[in-house]
């Protein structure tokens, strides 16, 4: 099976037993206590930890990791003007669980034609058990402190899956590597969600937050940046990670227009235009408010005068009152005239609450540090309309 991997577009198999996870089991129950999940995990910890729930007589799981691209060739230029936002690199090419459900198929259809009385349940992500943890139990790789399993031979940069089968295949030694005294993921981690070595807050974890449809608080809007989908500094930083890069699975190669985007042009897409661009890509799961509203951030963190009319019209236009609110604060963010005017102007028709506070917040923000171009704007706005 090994052997064959390569030719079935795998680049590491490894087997873990399937007896209980129990050492995970009470690492769940704590995070679960601390209200560090993130919510899209499997909610009952049992399934998630006992293999025997999920399939009948399970004697092994088989793990497997594909590497993906961790750089961009020749990437476009963010510049004023045309400011650009990015996805994480888990979402650079094909959706990655078609791909790894696709070569769990081609898996399973080898190893059936060689032991006919084979059964099998393959997951990827979103099954119940733990990726990581079977993966690191298999000898694909150890945990690292950036909540990743970090292989020898590809680093992070890895998609994990897994198949129960009721083969009873030798399972493997796990890799004897760890991150030592490292710390450099915790240290970089932007909004400090990896609290311990091994250990994340997904409430705040940037990667996460992207992923939300709901309003974001101002800190965390200022921590994403330009991001739009996901977040990779932990794995950036990661001494294990550099020089690692894989380009052997065509379809996992970013298109740079998709995966770094101009982001003006995102705040308009319709929901036909944004499935046909990005319905097979791992970004499109949430739908397309989630990376609109990100892209509205984006444009705030750049404070490039040139986007507040495409802002503007978000703030007027947009049935969703989560943008409208996202937009005021993005417009708060830039500054000067053009936005206090625009804010000031959609106060006046706006009716969510919500919203009237952000553009609130905004306005005063802008009283104070705008100076006499925004101050005049802002003349015929009532002061409690500004706090």
């Amino acid at each position: 099976m090994k052997a064959a991997a390569r030719q079935l577009g795998i680049d590491k198999i490894g087997v873990a037993s399937a007896e209980p996870f129990t050492e995970l089991r009470e690492r769940l129950e704590r995070h679960r206590a601390l209200g560090y999940e993130s919510g899209f995990e499997e909610p009952d910890l049992d399934k998630r930890t006992e293999p025997s729930l999920l399939f009948d007589d399970p004697r092994s799981i088989v793990a497997i990791a594909i590497a993906y691209p961790s750089k961009l060739k020749n990437p476009p230029k963010s510049e004023p003007g045309a400011r650009r936002g990015l996805l994480s690199r888990s979402a650079w090419g094909e959706d990655y669980h078609t791909v790894l459900r696709e070569r769990l198929r081609r898996l399973e259809t080898w190893l059936q034609e060689r032991v006919p009385e084979g059964r099998f349940l393959s997951m990827v992500d979103t099954g119940a058990l733990s990726d990581r943890a079977v993966a690191e139990r298999a000898g694909i790789g150890w945990s690292g402190s950036n909540c990743a399993i970090i292989t020898p031979e590809w680093g992070s940069w890895v998609y994990l899956g897994e198949m129960i089968t009721n083969l009873p295949l030798p399972p493997d030694a796990p890799v004897t590597e760890s991150c030592g005294s490292c710390t450099a993921c915790i240290d970089a981690c932007p909004t400090d969600a990896i609290v311990a070595p091994g250990q994340l807050n997904a409430q705040r974890c940037i990667s996460f937050v992207t992923q939300t449809k709901g309003l974001v608080s101002d800190e965390l809007m200022r921590k994403i940046g330009n991001r739009l989908y996901g977040c990779d500094t932990c794995q950036i930083v990661c001494p294990e990670n550099k020089g690692k890069h894989a380009d052997h699975h065509p379809e996992l190669e970013p298109d740079h227009e998709k995966v770094k985007p101009l982001l003006v042009p995102l705040l308009t897409m319709g929901n036909r235009e944004f499935k046909e661009r990005y319905g097979s890509n791992a970004s499109a799961w949430r739908g397309r408010k989630p990376i609109q509203r990100n892209a509205v951030i984006a444009l705030g963190n750049f404070k490039d005068a040139a986007s507040v009319p495409a802002l503007a019209g978000v703030l007027r236009d947009d049935p969703r009152f989560e943008l409208r609110a996202t937009a005021a604060w993005s417009l708060g963010r830039i500054g000067g005239g053009a936005a206090a005017e625009a804010l000031a102007q959609a106060l006046g028709d706006e009716r969510d609450e919500a919203v009237r506070d952000a553009i609130g917040q905004a306005l005063h923000g802008l009283r104070e540090t705008g100076g006499a171009t925004a101050a005049n704007a802002l003349s015929g706005v009532p002061e409690r309309e500004q706090s």
